[in-house]
């Protein structure tokens, strides 16, 4: 039973604020010592529940963040984020049977929710796909369902395990921290939340195994996406993407036959703006 692990940042263990996880400043060499610790925690509660090959894909920002000589021999490490499926690059080789996100934030605009939003905070207002708004843990869930990959856990505060269950079902979740603004959550110690997300990694992956795991998160094809910029300077260059239409001031869509395609397609429009 082979397993993707996709780790981002902003949900990990203690981090409330961007100094936490911007590579430059002083505080973000401890907290990529934290990330690493979360994602080694779920790969031996992935392994203790039966997994049989697991693989790590590092999402944050430019996807150089876990600390490879600290993580887990057992795995493999998909490291920058120049690859084609970024945040859960590898997902497409066709063998993996369910991913576990850790360390995930809430989508853009959500109250309560540490470090909330879609993709680049400083571009997306918001994202659908098919009509359906879309943080980034539903974006890369359609991507791994199109490949038949089921969810089945994540890590976050308490807003992003939230609408992670509301868009994919009943998966394990582990709340790391209770947010009370965008800045700001009542956290629980490191090791205390190793320990959890280890035990949650076991169940999830046994629930895999024994058919009780979400099924995989699937868009209709083909799909529609529409994204909302925060400054109308960025939709006019996002617009110039071919196939793209403006919709508004700030918002433009655009129609992919596929979702590794509307991935792609939602990668080069956030890149243009």
């Amino acid at each position: 039973m082979k397993i993707l692990i996709a780790a981002d940042m902003e949900g990990v263990s203690g981090v409330t604020n961007w100094d936490h996880v911007n590579p430059g400043h002083f505080e973000y060499p401890r907290f990529r010592k934290i990330m690493t610790a979360d994602v080694n925690a779920a790969i031996r509660g992935a392994f203790d529940g039966g997994a049989t090959e697991i693989v790590v894909t590092d999402g944050h920002g430019p996807g150089t963040n876990i600390l490879i000589e600290e993580l887990d021999t057992r795995v493999k490490l998909n490291s920058g984020n120049a690859s084609p499926f970024a945040m859960v690059q590898g997902v497409n080789s066709g063998d993996f049977d369910g991913v576990i996100f850790v360390g995930y934030h809430a989508r853009a605009g959500t109250a309560d929710g540490v470090l909330a939003h879609t993709w680049s905070n400083q571009r997306v207002a918001n994202l659908w796909l098919n009509d359906s708004e879309m943080g980034e843990y539903g974006l890369n869930s359609a991507l791994c369902g199109h490949y038949g990959v089921s969810p089945l856990m994540v890590t976050g505060d308490q807003t992003a395990c939230a609408q992670t269950v509301e868009l994919l079902g009943n998966l394990e979740t582990v709340k790391v921290k209770q947010a009370t603004s965008f800045n700001s959550a009542e956290c629980l110690p490191p090791l205390i939340v190793q320990e959890m997300i280890q035990a949650a990694a076991a169940r999830a992956v046994q629930r895999l195994k024994d058919g009780n795991a979400p099924k995989p998160f699937k868009l209709a094809e083909p799909i529609n996406g529409r994204v909302q910029f925060r400054f109308v300077e960025m939709a006019d260059s996002a617009s110039r993407l071919p196939g793209a239409t403006r919709l508004d001031g700030t918002t433009i869509k655009f129609t992919s036959p596929d979702m590794p395609t509307a991935y792609q397609s939602f990668r080069a429009v956030v890149g243009l703006a």
